[in-house]
Parts: C-alpha cells; sequence; structure tokens
C-alpha cells in the first residue's frame, strides 16, 4: 500500500499515518500519540472481490504489522461513517487487538434506513456490534491526547470527524484540495448539510491538517494518491467551496451526483457495515450469504 507520514507538530499533535487501498481509492490512517505510543485505527479495509464475493484481512493485516513493527499499543478501531465504497475491518480489528470499536451515535438512524432497502427489518443491531457510538461534540482520550467528535453529515446522515490537535479525520466530506468535495446522493444525504458540515471544518484553526476519506488519481498532473492539506488550503483553493455561495455549492453538488452510478461494492459493503464489519450470520449450511435489492436504486 502506498504510504505517507505526517508528523507530530508537537505535545497535543498526532502523527499520522496513511495508507492508501488502491482497489476502493480509500485511505486508513494510523493516528500516534507519541508521548504515550497508542494509536487509533481509522476507517481501515477490509478487503473484498466482488466478482466472487469473497472478503480477506490482508490489507488490514499489514496496517497491524506496521503497528507492530512501529512498537504502537492500539488503543481504538475507529470509523467515521458506514462506508459505501468498502467493508470494514472494525470488528476484526477489535477483536485481534481487544481495542474498542467505535463510530457515530447516528449509525442507529443509517440502519434504520437499510433495514427497509434490504427487507431485514431485525438486522443491525448497532449497540452489540460497535463498543462505543459516539455522539456530536463527545470527547475522548488517546494516550494523553482529547480528541473531539464533530457530527459532520451530508454524505450520510450519521457521518463523524474526529479532532486531534490540530489534525481532523473528515472522511468523505472533503475530496483533496485539487478535487473539491464528496458526493451527497446517498440514503440520508442531502447537499445542503454537506455545506453546513464543510464550514464547521473550515472554521477550525487555519493550520489544522485535514485528512480526507479518498482519492483517485491520477488528477490533472498528479499520479499519486494525496489526502492532506490544511483548512487554509482548502479555504483559499478547494475548486467546489472557493468563492462559492451555499447556494452554488448546493446546484453545483447536486448536478454532478445526478451522472455518479452507485459505488460497485455499496449493497454488499452497507448490510456488513452495519454490523461492525461483520458478515451476515452464517445459515443452515455455514456460509453467509449476501442479500441485495433488485431494482429500488
Amino acid at each position: 500500500m502506498f504510504h505517507r507520514k505526517s508528523p507530530s507538530t508537537g505535545p497535543g499533535s498526532p502523527t499520522v499515518h496513511g495508507f492508501h487501498d488502491k482497489a476502493t481509492g480509500s485511505v486508513q490512517y494510523v493516528a500516534v500519540d507519541e508521548s504515550t505510543r497508542t494509536c487509533a485505527l481509522i476507517d481501515v479495509v477490509q478487503d473484498f472481490d466482488p466478482k466472487n464475493a469473497a472478503t480477506g484481512f490482508e490489507s488490514a493485516g499489514e496496517i497491524l504489522a506496521f503497528v507492530e513493527r512501529e512498537g504502537l499499543e492500539v488503543a481504538w478501531v475507529l470509523d467515521t461513517h458506514p462506508h459505501a465504497d468498502h467493508l470494514m475491518a472494525s470488528a476484526w480489528l477489535a477483536g485481534r487487538t481487544g481495542a474498542p470499536n467505535a463510530i457515530g451515535a447516528k449509525v442507529a438512524d443509517i440502519a434504520a434506513l437499510w433495514r427497509d432497502y434490504y427487507n431485514l427489518p431485525e438486522a443491525f443491531d448497532v449497540k452489540r456490534d460497535f463498543t462505543r457510538l459516539f455522539a456530536d461534540g463527545e470527547t475522548f482520550r488517546l494516550g494523553e491526547m482529547d480528541v473531539r467528535v464533530m457530527l459532520s453529515p451530508g454524505h450520510t446522515l450519521g457521518s463523524i470527524t474526529y479532532v486531534m490537535g490540530d489534525a481532523a479525520f473528515v472522511h468523505d466530506t472533503f475530496m483533496h484540495v485539487d478535487v473539491g468535495t464528496s458526493r451527497a446522493d446517498f440514503p440520508g444525504g442531502t447537499a445542503a448539510d454537506l455545506w453546513d458540515s464543510l464550514q464547521a471544518i473550515l472554521a477550525l484553526p487555519d493550520e489544522t491538517r485535514l485528512f480526507i476519506g479518498h482519492d483517485y488519481p491520477p488528477v490533472d498532473d498528479r499520479e499519486d494518491p494525496a489526502w492532506e492539506a490544511t483548512v487554509a488550503a482548502h479555504r483559499a483553493g478547494n475548486p467546489h467551496l472557493a468563492g462559492k455561495s451555499r447556494e452554488e455549492y448546493i446546484a453545483l453538488r447536486q448536478e454532478r451526483d445526478a451522472t455518479l452510478p452507485l459505488p460497485e461494492r455499496m449493497l454488499h459493503a452497507l448490510q456488513v457495515n452495519l454490523r461492525g464489519g461483520r458478515l451476515p450470520e452464517p445459515e443452515a449450511d455455514g456460509h453467509s450469504y449476501f442479500k441485495i435489492p433488485a431494482n429500488r436504486f
């Protein structure tokens, strides 16, 4: 996996290692409190081959091997939202490390939407499958650092941002500063909510490092994936936001979203991610089966 390190800028500032998953364009993070050498794993991917519906944990295992080589202790397994483009590795990582796994509290509302789409009225017990469900404004500790949770809906109705000192993990709100912003047309998402979330993130201090959820190079003359830029850089140069009004942004986002197909893995991913990264319960033959709704989208 393509890897970059963003060094700590001092006490209270995490070192951030980013790992790019080429198959999905996802960026996975290891955020490190240098004073205690504890870390959080953020938005780590479970491998999935949609051609034969095969899952695996080779990529997540590579990240755990990195953590071990660096002499780090995993304190948290965190996700920002139930992803539509990839299966999450949350439950597997929690089982391997003993660390609590967490996501935003409004995942319960997302689960309610998807119970209808899958016609699974008893599915998705999020209180069982996640150790913590974070509310907007809640704080917790990573080593000696305070971490604040910001509700940042738009892409989904329950997406959250983790703010650690001068670093913020902003998931599918921003794309890289030379690309723009993320889509807002999934069930429960809206461009208006996404605009409000983007503006709340841009209200963080100028030097805050924003770490995004995806990059899909090449972009113009940039071939390598990129995922870090400051608040000041996004405010000045993000093509979807710089000089745009709220109304202009909403129109731009809605027009763009109307041209986008569903992510290839979406209908497989949501029924796994709303179980914390677990496959559906095995049936009588011992195998798990995906349930795919026809003609719903």
